[in-house]
């Protein structure tokens, strides 16, 4: 490759990530208006299902924690999927990293003798360390966005865009964490709609 392509080729390369997200908003965009018009029904068993809702719900109420946001939470890491798994080494259906797991552990949040943090495909135990470490978040964090955004890219980074000062939305650095902090939020809108009397109304389980 000459001088004169390698600019145009890193040029190229860098557009990459951009084009990547404007095609995740359009799709987006797309959902958004079925999930408008069809029927409610139809929309929560196709889009925003809510499955294990009963132990959502309490283990959501034990750590202090909004049961929408466990679920939307939940659809934008794995689609429920209890079996997923991220190059990083994610596990699971909050995907969850061992390395939290175990300091969920540390931190006194769960009991290492009822859940066990190397079992993180495990649906129940999975929640349980997932929903924990949003509650610990929430004892460290001012506001859900916050939260939304530690989830992503961990509390250090979140410190960090908080001493810029105002809402953190806009002070978010990395491309990815800022489309997560979206598309968590969209989903939690949609699970309030969608499930107005609670998640354990009209869930599968």
């Amino acid at each position: 490759m000459g001088a004169e392509e390698r600019p145009r080729f890193f040029r190229w390369y860098r557009t990459l990530p951009i084009v990547a997200m404007i095609l995740v908003c359009i799709f987006t965009f797309a959902i958004d208006g079925f999930v408008a018009l069809a029927p409610a029904p139809m929309v929560r068993s196709t889009f925003y299902p809510v499955e294990y809702s009963a132990f959502i719900q309490s283990e959501s109420q034990k750590y202090g924690v909004d049961p929408y946001l466990v679920c939307a939470v939940i659809k934008c890491e794995s689609n429920w999927q209890a079996d997923a798994n991220s190059a990083a080494g994610a596990v699971g259906l909050m995907q969850l990293m061992p390395s939290t797991a175990q300091e969920m552990v540390r931190q006194g949040m769960v009991d290492a003798d009822q859940y066990d943090y190397q079992k993180l495909t495990d649906p129940t135990t999975n929640m349980e360390f997932g929903i924990a470490y949003l509650g610990y978040l929430q004892q460290h964090l001012g506001s859900t966005d916050e939260v939304i955004a530690a989830y992503n890219a961990g509390l250090g980074s979140v410190s960090g865009w908080q001493s810029s000062g105002g809402d953190i939305s806009s002070n978010i650095t990395y491309a990815e964490t800022a489309n997560y902090l979206v598309r968590v939020n969209e989903a939690y809108g949609h699970y309030k709609d969608l499930y107005p009397m609670g998640i354990t109304t009209n869930a599968k389980s």
